[in-house]
C-alpha cells in the first residue's frame, strides 16, 4: 500500500479526488489528510495572490474569510467531506486539524507513518511561492520523501 500524507486547505472537489486518487494507476493508496485552518497572518498574502492573480472583486471579500477560532470549526467540516470523498472511491483516508507549525507537524506525521510522498494541494499562492515560502518548497527540505504540489480546482 502507498501511503500519501495530503496537506489542504480547502475542502477537496471530486475533481481534486480524482486527481489524487488516480496518481498511481491501480494501486492502492492511503491518505492521511492534514487540513490548516487559514489565520490572521494568511490576509496580506492572500489579498496580494488576489490582485497578481487579477482577482480583484476577491481582496475585498478577504476580510469575511473566518480566522482564527473561528475558522476550526469550518475546516473539521472541510476535513470531513474530504475524508468521506476519498473513502468513497475506495481509499483509506484519516486526519486532522492542524492549528500550528504546520511543517513540524507534517514532518512527524510523515514519520510516523512512514510515508511514501507528500501531496501539496493548495490554490496558487504566487507571493509565497516566488520566495520559496510556500509549503510545499519548504516542505521539500524537511520531509525526506518526494514532495508534490498540484492546484486545488475551485468549485
Amino acid at each position: 500500500m502507498f501511503t500519501t500524507v495530503l496537506m489542504i486547505e480547502k475542502p477537496l472537489v471530486s475533481d481534486d479526488v480524482e486527481m489524487v486518487t488516480t496518481l498511481h494507476g491501480d494501486e492502492t493508496v492511503s491518505f492521511v489528510v492534514l487540513m490548516q485552518p487559514r489565520g490572521d497572518q494568511d490576509r496580506l498574502l492572500r489579498a496580494l495572490d488576489d490582485v497578481a492573480l487579477g482577482a480583484l472583486d476577491q481582496v475585498v471579500h478577504e476580510g469575511e474569510e473566518p480566522e482564527g477560532g473561528a475558522a476550526s470549526q469550518p475546516a473539521r467540516r472541510a476535513l470531513e467531506h474530504s475524508l468521506r470523498a476519498l473513502r468513497e472511491t475506495g481509499a483509506e483516508a484519516v486526519g486532522r486539524i492542524i492549528e500550528r507549525h504546520p511543517l513540524d507537524v507534517l514532518t512527524s506525521v510523515v514519520d510516523e507513518t512512514r510515508a511514501d510522498e507528500v501531496i501539496v494541494l493548495t490554490a496558487p499562492h504566487l507571493v509565497e511561492e516566488f520566495f520559496h515560502r510556500d509549503w510545499a518548497s519548504r516542505a521539500r527540505h524537511k520531509v525526506g520523501v518526494p514532495v508534490l504540489k498540484l492546484f486545488a480546482h475551485t468549485t
